[in-house]
């Protein structure tokens, strides 16, 4: 009764989507109601007894698709649900047995003590009868998530998670099946939505009794198309203006302190490593600039920092002159006309003469990327004592 008074003050429910769980769900359904006095099932299209089961069961709220539409749908539906009916939380657990209905108190703390964060749990994943492509997928998708947000999660893939409703009543998303929750994760992250990670059990039935609804090839397919769009919004959108919205008069200083004036690093090196940033935040690799100029930096012993930070010449703003400059370089390489001008640049048109575009490009990063060396070696040399070999 206690976490049923603390998630009716915290205007929470319990929503729990379902495919074919005729045999876990009554038993999850029960669990879930001895902690809150709200729970909504999604089903999802089932085709076994899932409704006889969810019809025999009293007091919850059943939500129901005529057929299968993914859960990444089953959860929306349940979220627009809720929000109609006056709830600013959810947590959702999955029908299959695996997650303990008993963490809920744990949810509802995390809540409490963070009320607008999402709240996500995190399983053991080395443990009896997992598994192993579940295990490689997690890794898999941790790693991405990673990449795309910068923030380090031990699982992105769990479905044991506890939504703040309203930042998401409406946005538009791109999947719909378990992609979604990796999708909603990283664009919480992006939409500066604190993301707590609390620790969960989770139960796995031996191989020859497990059922799952996850298909190893065509899922994995499916999370990797999105992470590579979602890196694609990340070093186009994303980091860039995480980038712009932290440049003030402070952390300028702070950086420039750091790793310029105390840096243990030699001038020709910092020097280089402003080289290779500009470099590569020109040349034709949209979307993985940061990502390859961090890979280079490491790979030539380099300053990381420095690299990625000076690759972001390619942040928005400067996108349309550096299309445009590639493009007059490669008219000048190639001896032919320039036909377009600021205001009529666009991805478009440059696909139009995609051979002069490339040309140009390499040539603009070799010539923006002398200039910047040669700049800041100047700035270096006058400003700053030389320090290591």
């Amino acid at each position: 009764m206690e976490t049923k008074n603390r998630l009716h003050k915290l205007r929470c429910c319990v929503i729990i989507p379902v495919y074919n769980n005729a045999g876990t769900v009554a038993e999850v359904v029960a669990g879930a109601k001895q902690y809150a006095g709200t729970v909504i099932v999604v089903n999802d299209g089932s085709t076994d007894t899932t409704a006889q089961a969810l019809a025999a069961i009293p007091a919850i709220t059943v939500l129901a698709h005529p057929k299968n539409k993914g859960k990444g749908v089953a959860l929306r539906t349940g979220f627009r649900y809720a929000l109609r009916n006056g709830f600013r939380y959810a947590i959702t657990l999955d029908g299959d047995g695996q997650h303990y209905p008993s963490d809920i108190p744990h949810f509802a703390g995390a809540i409490e003590k963070a009320y607008g964060a999402l709240v996500t749990g995190s399983r053991k994943l080395r443990q009896e009868n997992m598994p192993g492509k579940n295990r490689f997928a997690n890794k898999f998708s941790n790693f991405w998530v990673w990449v795309e947000t910068g923030k380090r999660l031990d699982d992105t893939q769990s479905g044991f998670r506890a939504y703040p409703l309203e930042p998401f009543a409406k946005s538009k998303y791109f999947t719909r099946r378990y992609d979604f929750e990796l999708e909603i994760l990283v664009r919480s992250v992006w939409k500066n939505i604190p993301v707590i990670v609390i620790p969960i059990r989770v139960f796995y039935a031996p191989k020859e009794a497990q059922v799952s609804h996850f298909k190893p090839v065509r899922d994995f397919l499916r999370i990797s198309l999105l992470n590579v769009f979602l890196v694609l919004l990340a070093f186009l959108w994303f980091r860039p203006f995480s980038l712009i919205r932290r440049l003030n008069k402070e952390n300028i200083r702070k950086w420039f302190s750091r790793y310029i004036l105390q840096s243990s690093e030699s001038n020709r090196k910092i020097t280089l490593s402003v080289m290779l940033g500009v470099f590569m935040g020109i040349i034709p690799v949209w979307g993985y600039q940061m990502l390859a100029a961090f890979s280079l930096a490491h790979l030539f012993r380099l300053n990381k920092a420095i690299t990625v930070v000076a690759s972001n010449i390619s942040i928005p703003p400067m996108i349309p002159f550096i299309l445009l400059g590639s493009f007059a370089a490669g008219a000048w390489v190639l001896n032919r006309p320039l036909t377009l001008s600021l205001h009529t640049v666009s991805f478009e048109a440059i696909g139009r003469d995609l051979l002069q575009y490339l040309a140009g490009s390499f040539v603009l990063a070799v010539l923006c990327a002398l200039v910047a060396g040669a700049v800041a070696g100047l700035l270096l040399y006058f400003f700053r004592k030389p320090k290591g070999a």
